[in-house]
């Protein structure tokens, strides 16, 4: 477990996965992450790479192999993820290719996932190196899980999530007994900015949007206003979802989705993959800011 922590914060990361495990106010006894309850889901803030959510019958094909790799890809829970750099205000954990990554995973890459404390807000840098002489596939993504209710006199149904901008989206359902995306959509938000949260929101699993306008999304209390802002600039997809009747909601900036039910697992041709040339390096960053009235 590592820390770091300011006049306002303070976070941990478990070396595991390189996993985001706790969001603390210096000041005040205020929490603002999950708390991995196991009897419930027993994440924090999975990192998801080269994959977001499942692969068809979990293998994808790639230039006439097949290669097996389960639900989020090969950093969640990774205890060979190694701290790399460490200073007063960031935590810096790298992976690099090894024999074992490329039985699931036919690329040489580094992945390096960044956490800078900055004031009130955290930023999250996920980096990609293509080592490799060829083109490299992939996605990433977050799955960070935030308390709500924060306060122990609220209920999950005093919590909304707002958008920066009105939008008329619908979700992209799940077949719930693949884990896969289906054509199915059913309506969420319809010019409007805001989704109120209720335990029956994910009876059907994630709120998968693939056309919001917004960047930033805000965790919102009837009671005490604005808790938390995620800005996710640069990543189209948004999965919004947690287990049914459970305190939490997850906020997941992707970029990258699940295999459609009837892809073909051609991995080049997969739904929101992200393309590397070769010795290239790719960032992209999102961020969670803490509304500063909740750290005094």
């Amino acid at each position: 477990m590592y820390t770091l922590e300011n006049e306002l914060l303070k976070i941990a990361v478990k070396q595991a996965g390189a996993e985001l495990c706790a969001i603390n106010a210096i000041n005040n006894t205020n929490q603002f992450m999950w708390d991995a309850n196991p009897d419930i889901w027993e994440n924090f803030a999975p990192n998801l790479f080269p994959i977001i959510g499942a692969l068809k019958d979990d293998t994808m094909h790639f230039e006439g192999e097949h290669f097996k790799m389960t639900k989020h890809g090969i950093i969640r829970h990774n205890t060979n993820i190694k701290l790399e750099k460490q200073s007063a205000n960031t935590l810096a954990f790298s992976l690099l290719y090894s024999e074992e990554t490329l039985k699931k995973y036919p690329f040489k890459f580094k992945f390096t996932i960044q956490y800078e404390l900055i004031e009130n807000k955290i930023a999250v840098t996920h980096t990609v190196e293509n080592l490799d002489d060829n083109t490299l596939y992939f996605s990433v993504g977050g799955h960070p899980a935030f308390k709500c209710p924060v306060y122990k006199d609220e209920a999950y149904t005093d919590y909304y999530l707002e958008f920066d901008q009105k939008e008329t989206s619908e979700s992209y359902a799940l077949n719930m007994d693949l884990g896969l995306v289906s054509d199915h959509t059913f309506p969420v938000i319809t010019k409007d900015s805001t989704i109120p949260l209720h335990y029956d929101l994910f009876n059907e699993d994630a709120l998968i949007f693939k056309d919001l306008k917004s960047t930033k999304v805000a965790l919102k209390s009837n009671n005490n206003g604005t808790i938390l802002t995620v800005d996710y600039p640069g990543f189209p997809y948004l999965g919004i979802w947690a287990k049914p009747h459970a305190n939490y909601v997850c906020i997941e900036p992707w970029l990258g989705i699940a295999d459609h039910e009837n892809h073909n697992q051609d991995f080049k041709t997969k739904e929101g993959i992200q393309t590397l040339a070769a010795k290239q390096t790719f960032k992209a960053t999102y961020t969670i800011e803490i509304d500063k009235k909740h750290l005094v």
